[in-house]
């Protein structure tokens, strides 16, 4: 899904976001804003494909021949998965509060019981319970930030949520391949994540020879809405170097 920027904006590397689980392009709308007048946008489209490897390559036969990837949470598994389906193809790697392990026995049976709500027409009641879980304590209170998650959430819907859920679950784990790449990579964690902990963030960057770790403290899992000033410094920096 490309972006529209000005007719005669500079023409610079172009950047391809991947959003997250139940999550559309309004994921990244303060990046986008910040960025597209420099740079051709591209947003991944994950809402039909049944597995992480398959968005993926939908994402590779869309995007240019070279880019910058920035992936959130399920984008970033994408992101891992473009990495290893291609990884001549990217110029800079972003991945943002996410993980490379696969999940473990307590997160699969969250997704399954997320799974079953989602089946039985309870699919609105799955905000109330993930809501704070993917905010900082701060933020509960946050009504614009809460209105804006619903909406991604009504524009997702049940049977895209239940795809999304059972790629995750199917993922394979991208730690062995973390030391392959080379490119300039970016690792940013919200400090007080609580859906992909901040220790995570550090295994990767520990793997990923060269890459930069960024903490962003006041921030849970959503920091590109949380804490967009300081992604966007964190991504020119990152685009610079």
């Amino acid at each position: 899904m490309p972006i529209a920027a000005s007719p005669d904006a500079p023409r610079g590397l172009p950047l391809v976001f991947v959003p997250g689980l139940n999550c559309t392009a309004d994921l990244f709308a303060p990046q986008i804003a910040h960025f597209r007048d420099a740079h051709p946008v591209t947003v991944a489209d994950h809402a039909s494909d049944e597995t992480i490897a398959e968005i993926a390559h939908r994402l590779l036969a869309s995007a240019p021949p070279k880019f910058a990837l920035i992936g959130l949470s399920m984008g970033g598994y994408v992101a891992l998965e473009v990495m290893r389906q291609a990884p001549q193809r990217v110029a800079k790697l972003a991945l943002l509060d996410t993980r490379a392990s696969q999940d473990v026995l307590g997160d699969t049976e969250i997704r399954e019981a997320a799974i079953k709500m989602a089946q039985t027409g309870r699919f609105d009641d799955i905000h109330n319970v993930l809501w704070p879980r993917i905010v900082h304590i701060r933020r509960l209170g946050d009504t614009a930030l809460e209105a804006i998650v619903r909406t991604m959430s009504d524009k997702t819907g049940p049977a895209r949520f239940i795809r999304q859920q059972k790629a995750i679950m199917a993922r394979p784990s991208y730690e062995a391949s973390l030391s392959a790449i080379r490119c300039p990579t970016l690792i940013l964690v919200g400090e007080d994540d609580a859906l992909t902990p901040r220790f995570m963030s550090e295994d990767m960057a520990e793997a990923i020879r060269g890459s930069e770790l960024v903490v962003v403290p006041d921030c849970g899992h959503l920091s590109t809405l949380e804490r967009p000033e300081a992604v966007n410094a964190a991504l020119e920096r990152w685009l610079a170097a």
